[in-house]
């Protein structure tokens, strides 16, 4: 039996980023209540939410439901312990609050980051492995809501998602940065090109978000990524060919190589102290493949697919910007 959510009362916290602008908009098409939330509101003191405050948590008595979009999840953040600090203690208050108010729906947004790199298929069942802080932090995350979920009866729902990189229009993320580089003509092909990356598409992620408000009380885990996954170098050549681009790739920098610039950017950055656009995790990032597979979705259809995705975002962030 799938549950009635029509009457639920939503708070989206860290909703005035990428992610929550997107599912605000969906729930709103479809007349859903909700509230964002998000520490951006400092201006508004009846939206201003920050996890690491638990005293600003007070705002969420009343709801039923909290999606819990907010995270330190950049690539350069420093100190490092500002992913502890938000992605576990934070979520660690938003449980206590959840406690208190007696809500019993959360729905927290992970990340593949949890497997790491991997050349086959990474389903919710693969073995943890992550490489970096982030996933480290997320998947401590996790195993608190876990814990929330297990000392608490029945009626209570618990949703993990594990989305893949997202993209969308108005999202200036490493899809993006990619994409500007070839329309740029900057672009320089590392590697073979033959990895795979799984991505996901903001508005097929939201719609899904909101498809799980309905599944039944209980715990339920999901990876999610727009199929069919593309291959460095088919990625590549289908954006070239958005902008007439020749479609050859006539230059590529070996693997090794590659990571060597990553570290010579590295020590730059840390002898400077200033964040650098191209890092070895960066570089990494775009070496390894990291194929994900979702084992059930419940019956979800995505609205759009992968390669319509690319389209929408490119046409909306270049080839109708004025500014170009």
């Amino acid at each position: 039996m799938i549950n009635d959510f029509m009457n639920e009362k939503i708070a989206l916290v860290g909703g005035a980023g990428f992610i929550g602008k997107a599912i605000s908009s969906n729930l709103s098409k479809k007349e859903l209540e909700h509230t964002i939330f998000d520490k951006k509101n400092i201006s508004n003191s009846d939206i201003y939410i920050d996890i690491e405050e638990p005293r600003s948590l007070e705002k969420l008595k009343g709801f039923t439901t909290i999606i819990n979009l907010a995270a330190e999840h950049k690539d350069d953040v420093k100190p490092l312990s500002r992913y502890q600090d938000v992605n576990v203690i934070g979520s660690q208050n938003l449980i206590n609050a959840a406690e208190k108010f007696n809500i019993k729906n959360i729905i927290f947004l992970s990340s593949v980051a949890v497997y790491g790199f991997s050349e086959t298929e990474l389903n919710e069942e693969s073995k943890i492995n992550y490489f970096n802080e982030y996933g480290r932090t997320k998947y401590l995350a996790e195993k608190s809501y876990r814990t929330w979920f297990k000392n608490n009866d029945n009626s209570k729902k618990l949703i993990i998602i594990r989305p893949a990189v997202v993209f969308g229009e108005g999202n200036k993320g490493n899809v993006y940065n990619l994409i500007s580089q070839i329309q740029k003509k900057r672009f320089l092909m590392i590697g073979s090109g033959k990895n795979k990356k799984s991505m996901a598409y903001v508005e097929n992620l939201s719609e899904f978000i909101i498809h799980s408000l309905s599944f039944n009380d209980g715990y339920h885990l999901f990876n999610y990524a727009d199929k069919p996954d593309l291959s460095m170098n088919e990625l590549v050549l289908f954006i070239k060919e958005k902008f007439k681009l020749k479609p050859k790739i006539y230059i590529r920098l070996p693997r090794f190589f590659g990571m060597l610039v990553g570290y010579f950017f590295d020590l730059i950055s840390f002898c400077f102290r200033k964040n650098l656009p191209i890092s070895s995790i960066r570089i990494s990032k775009f070496l390894n493949s990291s194929i994900i597979n979702i084992k059930n979705n419940h019956d979800f259809i995505p609205p759009y697919s992968l390669k319509d995705a690319l389209n929408k975002t490119i046409k909306n962030d270049f080839l109708e910007r004025e500014d170009l």
